[in-house]
């Protein structure tokens, strides 16, 4: 269930009570009259079962609440009422199975900005994955995916490619592309100078690593993995699962190998720079696949299961 918060002009307030009172999906609705100072308007709160969500939040919208009034939406963790399970009832689906496009585009959209922070968790991520391939220390490269930020714009690129969002896109690929170069270079200059204070040496990345070197040798399971990561991170966003662990699975199949072709660079080690880059290209290419296919499939089953209701 979502919980939504609207600042109605007057001009609309009492088109925005109509379409919600007769609204099946929604439930606790209370209006408070002139109370919203800016932007002016009456304040209206209600909650939402999910599957009926994108329906209301498209009638708002067409309306112009979010041009000269606001449209707030949380989510609840837990409502205790029969109203509330009257109203799950009364809207076919279920609302794990539910989404909420209004919701990701945002929740998405956020996690696409080339900030500072997302450069530096995207350098600190390929740093720590850099040094666990020359230890061959698989609990670094775990550690290194915890850290790793790219779910995020994996996750928009997927949502602005199905709903020909082209900011997403834009944005997304802008952050994608230039946070793993960035991570890349500097993790390239942390080995030269990590070599230079007789931290760690060449011999390591040529020594036999058996616990690290699948990273840069693709082969087709490194596809079927990127694709699985890709349906499980879709999944968990449309779903609103906890997103921060499959993350991880994500980032098993990208900070990695971003990693290894870093150190490669480094030493002049050719032919594992080059593997690990088709690595890193390869699963790259499958996330998006399966994210898109994902959130295409999904769509199709949710708007037959609404004819079908």
């Amino acid at each position: 269930m979502l919980h939504v918060r609207v600042i109605a002009p007057k001009r609309a307030a009492d088109q925005v009570m109509d379409a919600l009172t007769a609204d099946q999906a929604v439930t606790h609705v209370t209006r408070s009259p002139d109370v919203a100072l800016s932007p002016p308007g009456d304040v209206i709160e209600f909650d939402v079962v999910r599957e009926g969500a994108s329906l209301v939040l498209d009638r708002l919208r067409g309306l112009g609440i979010d041009d000269d009034g606001a449209i707030v939406v949380e989510r609840v963790d837990a409502a205790l009422s029969a109203s509330a399970r009257r109203a799950a009832r009364r809207v076919p689906g279920l609302g794990v199975d539910a989404v909420v496009w209004h919701e990701i585009e945002q929740q998405t959209g956020e996690e696409t900005a080339l900030s500072a922070s997302f450069l530096a968790f995207m350098t600190i991520a390929t740093v720590i994955a850099a040094i666990g391939v020359l230890l061959d220390q698989p609990i670094l490269i775990v550690g290194s995916m915890v850290v790793g930020p790219e779910f995020g714009p994996l996750a928009a690129l997927c949502v602005g490619l199905v709903r020909a969002k082209k900011y997403l896109v834009r944005r997304s690929l802008i952050a994608l592309g230039v946070g793993f170069p960035v991570g890349m270079i500097i993790t390239v200059a942390a080995v030269w100078l990590l070599t230079a204070a007789d931290l760690v040496d060449r011999s390591m990345l040529l020594a036999p690593r058996p616990l690290t070197d699948f990273i840069w040798r693709p082969d087709a399971l490194s596809w079927v993995i990127g694709f699985l990561g890709g349906v499980a991170g879709i999944l968990s966003l449309t779903s609103a699962k906890a997103g921060t662990l499959v993350g991880v699975l994500i980032s098993v199949t990208t900070v990695p190998a971003a990693a290894n072709a870093a150190v490669a660079v480094a030493y002049g080690v050719r032919e594992e720079a080059l593997g690990s880059a088709l690595q890193l290209v390869i699963n790259l290419a499958a996330i998006v696949l399966a994210g898109v296919l994902t959130l295409l499939v999904q769509r199709l089953v949710w708007r037959r299961s609404q004819r079908t209701g």
